[in-house]
């Protein structure tokens, strides 16, 4: 048995639509064992798929196919996540990187956020005064 690319894409629900699996396929996002593929390839069982989110790419090994979607909880025996390691790694500090940061214009900052902001400027060292400019022009 042999599925199209873009519709094993969508049974396994990696993408939402197989439109969206097949306008990936088409941008040279997928690969199948290296090699780059149209949304019209077959796949067969034990082909690894490579599909590229920037910056990261994940690996999925083919176990079984399907012609049909898969409910989540079945998935699991289609398909194996083979990502590389440090592909994950990276994957975990984007994440830790995305909540450190707030994107501008998301509103206000929350009661916590505040506090913080605030415990932040009362323990602000101690400002120059520069009314005191004659003590400058005493030094040695």
């Amino acid at each position: 048995m042999e599925v199209r690319l873009d519709k094993w894409l969508w049974t396994i629900r990696i993408f939402k639509t197989r439109s969206i699996a097949a306008e990936v396929c088409k941008r040279g996002r997928v690969m199948i064992n290296g090699v780059t593929q149209k949304p019209s390839r077959l796949i067969k069982e034990g082909d690894i798929v490579d599909v590229k989110r920037p910056p990261i790419t994940f690996s999925y090994k083919v176990l079984q196919l399907t012609q049909n979607r898969l409910p989540a909880k079945l998935v699991p025996e289609y398909v194996q996540h083979v990502t590389r390691q440090d592909q994950l790694d990276l994957l975990e500090v984007l994440k830790a990187d995305k909540t450190a940061q707030r994107a501008r214009g998301t509103g206000r900052p929350t009661k916590k956020e505040r506090r913080d902001l605030d415990e932040f400027i009362d323990n602000e060292p101690f400002f120059l005064d520069l009314d005191d400019s004659e003590d400058w022009d005493e030094q040695p």
